[in-house]
């Protein structure tokens, strides 16, 4: 409960009645000022519809200047709310705030922070993307040395997404392709990334993705481009609390290995 009273004490302040009275201006408050505070509580309760008809009665319409400056100044601790005058001042103080109570109060708040958890969810998923490309394109930087722990943190271990990166550049590997970035001859760029499914323990992304990478066979030479502008679709899941990449849809994926397989 005590973040619960932190953060009432904190909407407060921040109430346009409080903010646009002579306490907006001022950074500590004395008695003087929970004196008028009182006042302006007073007056939005008498005016409040939740206080309309009996709950009038039951509650009151007023909070003592001493028991706001008792409730601004304490560390209260959880068993604090268990005292039913207290349970009444907090009941009025949410209802001042625009609430219909303690309880509607805590409903919203726990609503708040889960719709945040789920925005900066998605806020995740769209670094995972970006980190998953530099990576990509560390990897590839790595030819013909075939390190698929860079993307540890960032794919599934048992994800079929990883067995096909690891088919796909086993191959090129095996081959002895290097990649070219001098001059920066090779470079790629991912932008416009929307959420297409946004679950509990999956979610699904869409990205732009250009890639422009310039390949040599390290003893012939032979160079091999990939040139291409493609929507990819990352798969999220939510395993053991952590999210990774699980699956990725590239319309090109594999292009390079199918090239080399016709011209062979």
């Amino acid at each position: 409960m005590k973040t619960i009273y932190n953060s009432i004490r904190e909407e407060v302040v921040k109430h346009s009645k409080v903010r646009n009275s002579v306490l907006g201006n001022v950074n500590e408050w004395k008695r003087s000022h929970y004196i008028i505070l009182s006042e302006i509580i007073k007056d939005e309760l008498s005016e409040a519809e939740e206080l309309k008809g009996g709950k009038k009665f039951e509650i009151g319409t007023t909070i003592s200047h001493v028991t706001l400056q008792r409730f601004f100044e304490n560390d209260y601790q959880d068993k604090t709310h268990s005292d039913l005058r207290f349970l009444k001042t907090l009941d009025k103080i949410c209802i001042f705030l625009g609430y219909k109570d303690l309880n509607d109060y805590i409903l919203s708040i726990r609503h708040k922070k889960k719709n945040q958890d789920e925005a900066d969810d998605v806020s995740s998923m769209t670094r995972l993307v970006y980190d998953y490309c530099e990576k990509a394109f560390e990897f590839c930087k790595q030819f013909p040395n075939h390190n698929t722990d860079l993307f540890k943190d960032l794919v599934f271990d048992d994800s079929p997404f990883l067995e096909r990166i690891s088919q796909f550049s086993r191959e090129l590997c095996e081959k002895d392709f290097q990649l070219v970035t001098k001059n920066n001859r090779s470079n790629y760029e991912v932008f416009d990334i929307q959420t297409v499914t946004d679950g509990p323990d999956k979610k699904i992304l869409e990205s732009q993705e250009f890639w422009n990478l310039l390949f040599k066979v390290g003893e012939t030479g032979e160079e091999h481009f990939v040139n291409q502008l493609s929507t990819q679709i990352y798969f999220f899941k939510k395993i053991d609390n952590t999210w990774k990449i699980w699956d990725n849809y590239n319309p090109d994926a594999g292009m390079l290995n199918r090239k080399i397989e016709t011209t062979v």
